[in-house]
């Protein structure tokens, strides 16, 4: 008939003509956050969300970009999963090699007296609480155990460098091993700094060790915090921070804080104070419930709320210190929009799905204890061994084929978890089975009333309605944080 023009393709398109795949959703003011199981996501509003789900979405912007992102499919559904099958297998990397993290707690001494320790450090002259000889050599053998081909040494307390010459044996003797069955091999002294001095310094760079320490802000809040006889905590801390970067170079030395009630109306002054001493970072990290924390309740000082006001404040004052042309990252926010921007994996152990326990990381403690993590072995501190693995004198083999190991690890799959199973922001999250014990009495833990949870959630929704509603320079700013 004259006149007669054809109807476009996509009016002949049926309600059967695509599949749903695996996603999960959460409703943010109008708009609908899809996710998948490999951290793809996708904002749509209600209708597109009411019409993808009931199989009425045309084809179109939004239809094209959840396809490619594997939220449906409509062909042959095995050419998607095999994709989605890689980038999971991509996503789930840091399970290869098995342990990589070995945290080697040399000394619990300390010429600190910090009301927060979550590791109950004792006083300089108790020299029992040292790991012996014997304990290292013992512990170096379980960390050649493990088939990874690059892994890393912590060095944790208390002080370590308080028992340095200890530090320097197991560095030395893991380092020609490493060579031998070539093997790539970090190390990491975690300090205050206040002990370190030349000879020390010569060492660390002669093995390229790296130093991570800790600055609580301005000298009186630092000083505060982080009590030393002299009370001059601060002072040392930015004098050896100076020799440090002399003879390491800037790079090897960074440093985190511990967020105390006297730090939360302070959070500008302690993120100037890092930028004033040429950090290029900053770590914004609540209290953990252990050790000193938990015996003098500053772990129950203040909510998820109060730390999520100070959390946002500090992160929208690094964001304009970035606009003012002043490079400064948040490192927590980093490594969150490193997985939920990129495909890759993630190394940090606190935020897997299953938790590291065991298997990204051990702590070999100063008495022969094998620990799950190093949150495990401070609840020990406490009186409670329930993440105790075995001793350094057990075969490794029997360790890491236990039945508690596989308990653990069985606990600990956020994709299986009440509450986290069908939680949105799952792919980028992670268990914490032990503050869940700490906290809740139980490894899997009751989510409407977890401050972790109330913490990470909070977080997210601030980070993602910033990608979703942020200015330019902003969402830039994420995507280059997640790019670094």
């Amino acid at each position: 008939m004259k006149g007669s023009t054809f109807r476009p393709q996509d009016s002949f398109q049926t309600a059967t003509d695509y599949r749903l795949l695996p996603f999960r959703f959460r409703r943010q003011d109008a708009s609908v956050l899809l996710t998948n199981e490999v951290g793809e996501f996708e904002f749509v509003d209600g209708a597109q969300f009411n019409e993808l789900v009931s199989h009425r979405l045309r084809p179109g912007a939004t239809y094209n970009s959840l396809k490619s992102k594997h939220f449906l499919s409509d062909g042959d559904v095995r050419v998607p999963l095999a994709l989605l099958a890689t980038k999971v297998r991509t996503k789930r990397d840091f399970l290869s090699g098995f342990t990589r993290l070995h945290i080697f707690v040399v000394s619990l001494r300390c010429d600190h007296t910090c009301p927060y320790c979550q590791v109950s450090r004792v006083t300089q002259d108790k020299n029992r609480f040292d790991m012996s000889p014997e304990t290292a050599m013992k512990a170096i053998d379980w960390v050649f155990c493990s088939p990874a081909p690059e892994m890393k040494i912590e060095f944790q307390g208390g002080e370590p460098t308080l028992n340095w010459p200890l530090v320097e044996q197991v560095v030395t003797v893991s380092s020609e091993r490493a060579i031998a069955e070539n093997r790539k091999l970090e190390f990491v002294v975690a300090t205050n700094l206040s002990a370190l001095d030349d000879r020390m310094l010569v060492f660390c760079q002669q093995y390229n060790i790296h130093l991570s320490t800790s600055l609580d802000g301005p000298a009186d809040l630092h000083n505060a915090n982080r009590p030393r006889p002299g009370r001059d905590s601060y002072e040392r801390f930015r004098r050896n921070l100076e020799l440090a970067r002399t003879v390491l170079g800037h790079d090897r030395v960074s440093a985190l804080m511990t967020t105390t009630p006297a730090a939360l109306t302070r959070v500008k002054s302690i993120i100037d104070e890092y930028v004033s001493l040429s950090f290029d970072s900053i770590f914004l990290r609540p209290i953990s419930p252990y050790g000193f924390a938990k015996r003098t309740g500053l772990d129950q000082s203040y909510g998820a709320e109060t730390f999520l006001t100070f959390y946002r404040e500090g992160l929208e004052h690094i964001i304009e210190l970035n606009r003012r042309g002043i490079p400064f990252v948040e490192t927590f926010a980093q490594i969150l929009l490193r997985k939920i921007l990129t495909p890759f994996s993630v190394g940090y152990v606190d935020l897997q799905s299953p938790a590291a326990l065991g298997t990204g990381v051990l702590v070999y403690n100063y008495d022969g204890d094998v620990y799950a993590s190093d949150e495990g072995r401070m609840l020990a501190e406490m009186g409670d061994r329930s993440f105790r693995l075995g001793r350094i004198s057990d075969r490794h083999q029997d360790v890491m084929t236990s039945a508690r190991l596989r308990l653990l690890t069985e606990k600990s799959c956020l994709e299986v978890m009440p509450g986290c199973s069908e939680c949105a922001y799952s792919p980028y999250c992670g268990a914490d089975p032990v503050q869940n014990w700490a906290t809740q009495g139980d490894p899997v833990g009751h989510r409407p009333t977890s401050e972790f949870c109330s913490r990470q959630t909070g977080i997210f929704e601030y980070l993602f309605d910033v990608l979703r509603n942020g200015d330019e320079f902003t969402r830039r700013l994420f995507f280059a944080w997640a790019s670094m």
